[in-house]
């Protein structure tokens, strides 16, 4: 996928050399953390830096557990210009009042250094080394957005409106779709018209994220997630029939068509070049229950959404003097998150579901040189494990405090109720999810039921010390992500 003209290219290599002549004095990483609408995010980071900066238990993570990490603290950050990702609220949310942090509707960065002592005779000569982790967190609906770069207006209308016409879009696109039907693009151009379209259009993939329908594609992004842009004209456009194409000047077709070039110049090639493009390497965080909960059609579609981010980033790993011009993600981890929702016996078949939908994806970031991983894992775990008795059946479960809201069988708890819960078993076979339940199907309606449960109430030590906030396979994270910086 083209995203990048030489002009593009000439200004993220002279940033790129920049970036390494600063490497030379204080070796950096670069992560990107991205993912669709509450994948975790906001989370994972917060868990990260809180393990690390206050001890946590991390067994899997090699330079620490065998002491050779010797601090962690957090440092201004490198860019003046990017929101700080505000730490030290997210930990006071999750740790005393017990509720899962603000999700992510715009671009921060955090500064973690790490102090280490190298595993190698020779580094370790020259005295204690030093690590910056920037970490980079934007949402993953913004990078939906990128394959946009490569689309005129004509394009994007028709596989917009194709797939708003599709069996599981028709009914949330139906408003926008009838309105749509009576515009003329060759009509004045008429802001009202504009406005009323786009409002819309936004409902339209507003409905199509919520729960009950759990779809991914939702471009473009900063439809759902506006932030200072909200009411611009950048932001105020929508698909047309097909007739836009031949619309004269002065009329709304030619309209909607400039609007969205400038949504484009003003939104996507910004992030892209300011970015996206001086990553290093990469945790993409999918929040798959969601989808599994609504059915096939979502879980396709989240599919289809996830191989598109993916298919936006410059895998590699570039030969060193290559690397003093371009960034390669050599490293990418796909995360499925929220673990803690299924007994640790799903967790491999949680990981098989994701490998299958992105098979394709993942086999051409691997071709092009980059590592890829998928793991189950779940930043803060909610829950812990247990067993219920059903028909005489014991049957492995969670045990957790559902959120207020939350409703099983007919029952909405309060938030302050502690239940023990059998969720249900993932399939052995990963295409089972992809298909509509008969008679061979190992999934069966509504065999799954997954909610969302209150983060955990912390452990403290006989001496009265809080421990960090637990996890399942942080450790493993950090390993694939930065444990080969740490040798």
């Amino acid at each position: 996928m083209k995203l990048t003209t030489l002009t593009d290219e000439a200004r993220l290599a002279l940033a790129t050399l920049g970036d390494r002549a600063a490497d030379l004095v204080s070796p950096t990483v670069r992560l990107g953390v991205t993912g669709l609408a509450r994948a975790g995010k906001t989370v994972f980071i917060t868990a990260l830096v809180h393990n690390l900066v206050h001890g946590g238990r991390l067994p899997l993570f090699r330079a620490y557990s065998t002491g050779r990490v010797t601090g962690a603290r957090l440092e201004p950050q490198p860019d003046d210009d990017v929101p700080r990702f505000d730490y030290e609220d997210h930990v006071r949310a999750l740790v005393d009042q017990r509720i899962w942090p603000d999700s992510t509707y715009r671009i921060s960065e955090l500064r973690l250094t790490i102090a280490y002592e190298s595993a190698s005779y020779f580094r370790h000569r020259f005295g204690p080394g030093k690590l910056h982790l920037d970490i980079v967190d934007y949402p993953g609906e913004w990078l939906l957005d990128l394959p946009l770069l490569g689309k005129d207006f004509a394009t994007w209308s028709r596989e917009a409106i194709a797939m708003a016409r599709s069996p599981a879009r028709i009914v949330a696109a139906a408003p926008w779709l009838a309105r749509l039907d009576s515009v003329d693009p060759a009509a004045a151009e008429d802001e009202m018209v504009a406005r009323e379209l786009a409002a819309l259009f936004t409902d339209y993939l507003r409905a199509c994220r919520a729960d009950e329908n759990a779809m991914s594609t939702l471009p473009p992004g900063r439809f759902l997630m506006p932030g200072d842009l909200e009411g611009s004209p950048a932001l105020t456009f929508s698909p047309l029939t097909e007739t836009a194409e031949t619309a004269p000047g002065g009329s709304l077709g030619r309209m909607m068509a400039r609007r969205y070039e400038a949504y484009k110049s003003v939104v996507v090639k910004p992030f892209f070049r300011d970015h996206f493009a001086r990553l290093d390497r990469q945790i993409v965080l999918v929040d798959a229950l969601n989808a599994l909960n609504a059915g096939p059609a979502a879980v396709a579609d989240l599919g289809a959404a996830l191989t598109e981010i993916l298919g936006c980033y410059r895998p590699g790993s570039g030969s060193w003097l290559g690397s003093l011009l371009t960034r390669r993600i050599d490293r990418i981890l796909i995360g499925a998150t929220k673990a803690d929702h299924l007994h640790h016996a799903d967790h491999d078949r949680l990981e098989a579901i994701l490998s299958r939908l992105l098979a394709p994806a993942i086999e051409r970031a691997s071709a092009a040189g980059a590592r890829v991983e998928v793991a189950a894992l779940a930043s803060v775990r909610a829950t812990r494990e247990g067993v219920v008795i059903q028909d005489s059946e014991k049957l492995p479960s969670i045990i957790g405090t559902p959120l207020a809201g939350e409703t099983i069988d007919g029952e909405t708890f309060d938030g302050k109720s502690e239940i023990a819960f059998f969720p249900g078993d993932l399939p052995n076979n990963p295409e089972s999810v992809l298909s509509a339940p008969d008679s061979t199907s190992e999934l069966e309606p509504s065999a799954l039921r997954f909610v969302r449960f209150r983060p955990p109430a912390l452990e403290r030590t006989a001496e009265g010390i809080t421990l960090s906030l637990p996890h399942i396979r942080l450790d493993r994270a950090l390993e694939f992500l930065i444990g080969d910086r740490l040798a």
